[in-house]
């Protein structure tokens, strides 16, 4: 398995990758999980995404970003057909080791709270509840919702 940052020339392939793995979220995410030009938006704004590739063929990927000291990552995202394999962990820990890399020293995520299952999963990675925050987009909700924060120290 191989990662690498994704370049704007594949972000129709990180799109299609991240509303695959999204499709989960149907029962309340009205629309697709994001869009080619949201994708670009994120690259432009100093955003990156690992692409992680199987025998050339893209398989999976994650969004990263740093903030100072605090970095985030969010659209975890592993084809449907190849989850279960261990694929999220690993981008997760490229995601984190990428944050590291540029200095941060802690990083954050987001989860919608009606997805119950993701919270404990992320506790065993390390992460923990930090804040509840406001979805942005409540007109692409089909019920109330709101972010869950979790945070993670990252070990030097």
């Amino acid at each position: 398995m191989d990662i690498r940052i994704a370049t704007v020339d594949e972000a129709a392939t990180v799109t299609g990758i991240v509303n695959r793995a999204f499709v989960v979220e149907a029962f309340f995410k009205i629309g697709d999980r994001t869009s080619r030009e949201d994708v670009l938006g994120l690259m432009r704004d100093g955003g990156e995404f690992l692409l992680a590739l199987e025998d050339g063929r893209a398989t999976g990927c994650v969004f990263v970003k740093a903030k100072g000291d605090l970095g985030y990552f969010g659209m975890l995202s592993v084809e449907p057909g190849l989850q279960g394999k261990g694929l999220g962990r690993f981008l997760i820990d490229a995601a984190e080791s990428r944050l590291r890399d540029v200095g941060c020293r802690a990083v954050e995520i987001e989860i919608v709270n009606l997805r119950e299952e993701l919270p404990p999963l992320y506790e065993k990675f390390g992460y923990a509840r930090t804040e509840e925050r406001h979805f942005p987009t409540p007109e692409r909700a089909s019920q109330p919702c709101h972010f869950v924060v979790m945070t993670k120290t990252l070990q030097s």
